[in-house]
């Protein structure tokens, strides 16, 4: 998609960020602010002096530490160690399938492991935690990043969809899309749309399930000569913290109510964000092996999950 006309730097930024702002009404749901994001991308209309991505980093973060503060403390250790087995047992399901098709594609082994790791815990985060952990190029964690949110976008709009041809309830989507869809962001975006409890869910473990990333990386490290750069996103320390604020000091509960209803509406922006990351010109750079790869293995996730919930649960 090409513009019909160039905009001034200027209006470029008025443009972005009415956008962004617009994000912030009601009205305007995750899939259809990552729409807008998309379509400002690949018109060319984004600002070019700002580091959009860089801020989208940052947005997220707060954003999930603001959903922190609407998640009651027991709540969330009963969820997570009620689904441990189910994230513990996918993410060694995930990764290990991902070396298998990594081989079976032909594929760069460091591309492969970082999708692997990608769709196996929390996305974007993991692929950017893992990457400097087994000295990977920046052009193997470009794909990587692509690929997850090509299907991170696919899933805001699909999963819904599905869990209400499903008939899941409120729990049940809120745990499957935790452990199949990849970016946190998109996971709240799609339990967000599907309901209250299910956001709760979904965040809950989704955060639990992206601790795993510590380990994971650190054992990466190892795997690829263990002369990497072990990351760890502070952003997991943080939103622990907030879940234990909200038990240990129970007389500001309206005020976190407003966090958490800030930290809900700050990712609709934050998918918009995401959204000016998309472009097709990208989408056609990368190949094809890659993205085949991110596909089987989000739908061997995705199934596979989707039948434990409607079996365990």
């Amino acid at each position: 998609m090409v513009s019909s006309f160039n905009l001034q730097e200027s209006h470029r930024k008025v443009l972005f960020c009415l956008l962004a702002a617009v994000c912030l009404l009601p009205g305007i749901t995750s899939p259809l602010a990552l729409i807008l994001g998309f379509i400002l991308a690949n018109l060319g209309w984004l600002p070019a002096e700002w580091e959009i991505g860089k801020f989208t980093k940052k947005l997220l973060a707060l954003s999930i530490v603001g959903l922190g503060f609407g998640i009651p403390l027991q709540q969330a250790i009963s969820i997570s160690t009620h689904n441990l087995p189910l994230i513990l047992g996918s993410i060694i399901f995930t990764i290990a399938f991902g070396t298998l098709l990594t081989k079976l594609l032909h594929l760069e082994q460091r591309t492969g492991h970082l999708i692997a790791c990608g769709t196996a815990i929390c996305g974007g985060s993991a692929i950017a935690a893992v990457a400097p952990a087994i000295n990977a190029k920046s052009e193997q964690t470009a794909i990587a990043l692509a690929c997850v949110f090509i299907l991170n976008s696919i899933a805001l709009f699909i999963f819904p969809v599905i869990g209400h041809l499903l008939a899941l309830s409120q729990h049940e989507f809120g745990v499957w899309s935790a452990i199949a869809i990849h970016d946190t962001s998109s996971v709240v975006g799609a339990a967000s749309a599907y309901g209250e409890e299910a956001l709760k869910t979904a965040t809950t473990i989704k955060l639990a399930r992206a601790l795993w990333i510590i380990p994971v990386a650190a054992l990466s490290a190892m795997a690829f000569g263990g002369k990497g750069k072990l990351v760890i996103p502070s952003f997991i320390i943080y939103y622990c913290l907030a879940i234990a604020i909200t038990s240990l000091l129970p007389q500001g509960q309206a005020l976190y109510q407003l966090l958490f209803a800030a930290g809900k509406k700050s990712l609709v922006v934050c998918l918009f964000l995401i959204g000016c990351g998309i472009t097709l010109k990208k989408l056609r750079t990368h190949g094809r092996g890659p993205l085949l790869m991110a596909t089987i293995l989000w739908v061997a996730i995705g199934s596979g999950s989707l039948l434990s919930v409607l079996l365990l649960e």
